[in-house]
């Protein structure tokens, strides 16, 4: 298995309709990212060309407790039905956390269904009790608290500023304005 890493306007035709047959499994009906959040797509192919794990980081740069930051979140993590409980999922979303960490954000930050939290805390992730991220926009906000969800959210800290601003618990509990958009909601 090999892991693939590049913006997704320049994914092959070939890796992309595999990751998009795979989204298709989770979400049927997504469509592609926004561009203005700098998509790139991680692909875990296996020798015969397969894509047997996909997602996507997205990027931009947020304002917290005064401070700005820049972060970059997983979206759209899926594995092959036929090929889950192998660890394709794990590796792909700990040499994620690696390339986010590497490609000099502040902070990664995403959110989850609560069950998933122990898979996203055994590849490297940390959860942060009561923080809420606020997807949309600020005139049309979603938050990850809203009725109906059950969500976790996870996060990495990278530089050192981010590492003492997490350790002094300004994520916690808190409310992280995202707003990544109308088209990524809430990545």
């Amino acid at each position: 298995m090999r892991i693939v890493t590049m913006p997704e306007p320049e994914t092959p035709p070939e890796l992309r309709a595999g990751a998009e047959a795979l989204r298709e499994q989770a979400w049927p009906g997504g469509g592609p990212h926004d561009p203005a959040l700098r998509p790139v797509a991680m692909l875990l192919v296996a020798p015969d060309g397969g894509v047997r794990a996909a997602l996507d980081i997205l990027s931009k740069e947020i304002t917290h407790g005064g401070r700005t930051y820049r972060a970059s979140g997983l979206s759209a993590v899926v594995t092959d039905t036929a090929h889950r409980g192998r660890g394709h999922g794990r590796q792909l979303v700990a040499a994620a956390r690696e390339v986010i960490a590497a490609s000099g954000a502040d902070v990664g930050l995403f959110t989850c269904d609560r069950p998933l939290r122990p898979f996203y805390e055994s590849a490297g992730w940390q959860a942060l009790p009561g923080a809420v991220l606020i997807g949309g926009t600020p005139q049309d906000p979603f938050p990850s608290d809203q009725p109906g969800f059950d969500k976790v959210t996870m996060g990495a800290f990278f530089t050192a500023r981010a590492c003492a601003d997490a350790g002094a618990g300004a994520f916690e509990q808190s409310r992280i304005e995202l707003y990544p958009g109308e088209i990524d909601r809430l990545w």
